[in-house]
């Protein structure tokens, strides 16, 4: 919950251009060559935030990079380090290891494995969404971002509908997901616009990934087709961030506030693999690698299968792309997107 002092600010940034002003310090000195990047959301951009007791830390997550488990969902590199090298950034640091300097001279990495965008308990080791951009809101009302926003520095808010699949996963009908949907993208446009208040310049969100073609959901099919029940809410879901990006960028062009809202679209590029368009290398692009619960263990004994080399898999588990899933990701996202992350 927002402090009145905070909402004020924000209100204020809105309508004068940002909490330091239209033309902070920062502006007059031009962009910095090395971006800041802050990240917000769930376990496709969580790099370690997690707690050491989640299935993250365990074997056999990370065997790839950095050869054992470091908190990343997968078997190495995730998106966001791949999002990373595309800006030219310094790795962002850690919400978890560095939360509570002083101040932060690169980036910050917000995001949380298993967060989602409605549901978070104040006390909730996953805090949602929302709680993570208002992290960063005390981090620059309190003067800890060092430098301050610049023209350079790009904010991402990946979003792999969390809520949508605890929903589906309790057996809850399937008329109420519309409204979910519509609560999520307005929870989305929100976020934003306050991202939009800290003056950031380039301001990303992820689409929405086909949640039909995960391999908890094509596992009924043998792995060979994926799920459709779930295309209409990831179609809507899409549909509906479409018109609040263009949106917000309409906005900003005619108030002259040179703020740019981007779709980094990893429903298109996720089909463009899956449909063997993206890449040859997959034995199996709708089958996981670890199969089973994995990371986890019972007596001694593994709950979980793996596959005999993650390079040959497009999915790492149940949810998850392996390190080679996301870097085939980032190839189909290509030009656009560094041209986005790159220009002034």
């Amino acid at each position: 919950m927002y402090s009145l002092m905070k909402l004020f600010l924000i209100s204020f940034s809105l309508l004068f251009g940002g909490i330091n002003g239209e033309m902070g310090s920062n502006q007059l000195l031009g962009p910095r060559k090395v971006p800041k990047l802050f990240v917000f959301g769930d376990s496709y951009a969580d790099t370690g935030n997690t707690k050491r007791d989640t299935e993250a830390w365990a074997l056999p997550y990370g065997i790839t990079f950095p050869g054992k488990p470091s908190g990343r969902y997968c078997d190495g590199l995730i998106a966001t380090d791949f999002l990373e090298k595309v800006l030219g950034a310094e790795s962002p640091y850690l919400y978890r290891t560095h939360g509570r300097k002083k101040k932060i001279k690169r980036g910050m990495n917000f995001a949380f494995g298993a967060s989602k965008m409605l549901e978070s308990s104040p006390n909730s080791p996953f805090p949602n969404i929302t709680a993570q951009v208002n992290f960063l809101v005390d981090f620059v009302l309190a003067g800890r971002v060092y430098g301050d926003i610049t023209p350079s520095d790009v904010s991402l808010i990946s979003y792999a509908g969390g809520d949508y699949i605890y929903y589906i996963d309790q057996n809850r009908p399937a008329a109420g997901l519309k409204a979910i949907v519509e609560k999520v993208v307005d929870n989305l446009h929100v976020n934003m616009i306050i991202l939009s208040g800290l003056l950031f310049k380039k301001i990303a969100v992820t689409s929405l990934q086909p949640i039909g073609c995960l391999p908890s959901y094509t596992s009924s099919s043998s792995f060979k087709s994926c799920n459709e029940s779930q295309s209409a809410l990831v179609e809507l879901h899409n549909k509906l961030l479409k018109k609040v990006v263009a949106k917000l960028n309409e906005q900003s062009r005619v108030m002259k506030k040179g703020q740019h809202f981007f779709i980094i679209d990893i429903h298109n590029a996720f089909m463009t693999v899956l449909k063997n368009k993206g890449s040859k290398r997959f034995k199996n692009t709708m089958k996981s690698c670890c199969e089973g619960y994995c990371g986890r263990s019972s007596d001694g004994k593994k709950l979980y299968t793996l596959c005999d080399d993650p390079k040959s898999s497009f999915f790492w588990d149940e949810v998850h792309p392996t390190q080679e899933g996301w870097r085939s990701i980032y190839s189909v996202l290509g030009k656009p997107l560094t041209e986005f992350l790159t220009k002034p």
